[in-house]
């Protein structure tokens, strides 16, 4: 328990020294998709019944969960490459469980932020929704599974430019085809049945489902806990390869 606190702590220490450009950062492209999808592009869109921006508002919280736990992948990468903090962790008494849970956690807390800036964005542009526990367990469940998936591939890529392919070709492609912009049911099947494969796209309708008060199916959630367990037994072996 120590050592993954020291592992967190270090990773919130440096959090509080950025806090105010972090958030501002974490509001700039939720922000401007409201205002160019929400407000521009669908202020006559309506889908099931409810505006367009009520719809993007739960996808957006979904999407920010993920691309802000994967962040904090670029935040290992400077400690391990440049500062090798890393080497520090390697010859103290912290397993790879500790370390892997440190940082997750810390994923997970920077992806919370982020929900919650496009939560109150979403309030200040009038927007009313349900944001009780069927909402916050699909998007902490997302967090779980893409902070895990981010201590994992921090660990495998060899510099610190790898991490940016890994963004373009995973995080940037999931962030328009899991569901945060449009309705996969608008889409033929085989392209459903292709991104059903994505966690993101159960977050996004388990997050939508919960903020409309719709009933929920368990399933979206079993999927992302079923990621996120997979992805944190991954970053658990890539620890351990990198400390070989």
């Amino acid at each position: 328990m120590t050592s993954l606190l020291a592992v967190y702590l270090r990773e919130m220490l440096i959090l509080r020294r950025r806090l105010l450009r972090q958030l501002l950062a974490m509001s700039v492209s939720p922000l401007l998709y409201v205002l160019t999808f929400g407000l521009a592009l669908g202020g006559s869109v309506v889908v099931d019944g409810r505006s367009y921006l009520e719809f993007l508002i739960p996808g957006l919280a979904a999407m920010s969960s993920m691309t802000q736990a994967f962040a904090i992948a670029g935040e290992i990468n400077v400690a391990r490459f440049y500062l090798h903090v890393f080497e520090e962790f390697q010859a103290a008494p912290v397993s790879r469980w500790s370390f892997v849970l440190g940082e997750t956690l810390a994923g997970v807390t920077r992806a919370l932020l982020a929900i919650a800036v496009v939560v109150l964005l979403g309030l200040a542009f009038g927007v009313r929704l349900q944001y009780g526990l069927a909402f916050w367990g699909a998007v902490l469940l997302n967090s779980l599974a893409f902070a895990s998936l981010a201590v994992g591939m921090a660990m495998l890529v060899k510099t610190h430019a790898d991490q940016a392919l890994l963004t373009n070709f995973i995080i940037t492609p999931m962030a328009f085809l899991g569901g945060t912009f449009f309705p996969l049911e608008a889409l033929p099947s085989w392209a459903r049945t292709i991104l059903s494969f994505l966690p993101l796209s159960h977050a996004s309708k388990a997050a939508r489902d919960g903020a409309f008060a719709l009933p929920t199916s368990f399933f979206p959630y079993l999927c992302l806990f079923g990621a996120a367990v997979s992805f944190f037994i991954l970053a658990v072996w890539a620890v351990g390869k990198a400390r070989d």
